[in-house]
């Protein structure tokens, strides 16, 4: 597989999770991350949107995110501005 990434992605394992419509969320793991973006594990794909805000709360990250690829228990996100 060719590697796409401008950024190194360090590997991590911290629950998060992916919040939308004013509050409603859905637990995530994030399994790897950078400065540009995450893959996060997800039990579901449904009801995810292509933008949400991830929440870790034990780094105290609220960090608005879009969705770059999807398979069915995971995302790519990339970080945008907050």
């Amino acid at each position: 597989m060719e590697e796409r990434r401008k950024v190194q992605r360090h590997r991590t394992l911290k629950a998060g999770s992916i919040r939308f419509n004013r509050g409603s969320g859905i637990d995530c793991r994030v399994r790897n991350v950078s400065p540009e973006g995450a893959l996060l594990e997800v039990a579901s794909q449904i009801g995810i949107p292509d933008d949400f805000v991830l929440v870790v709360a034990i780094d105290r990250v609220r960090q608005p995110c879009h969705v770059i690829w999807r398979d069915p228990t995971r995302l790519g996100v990339q970080f945008k501005a907050a």
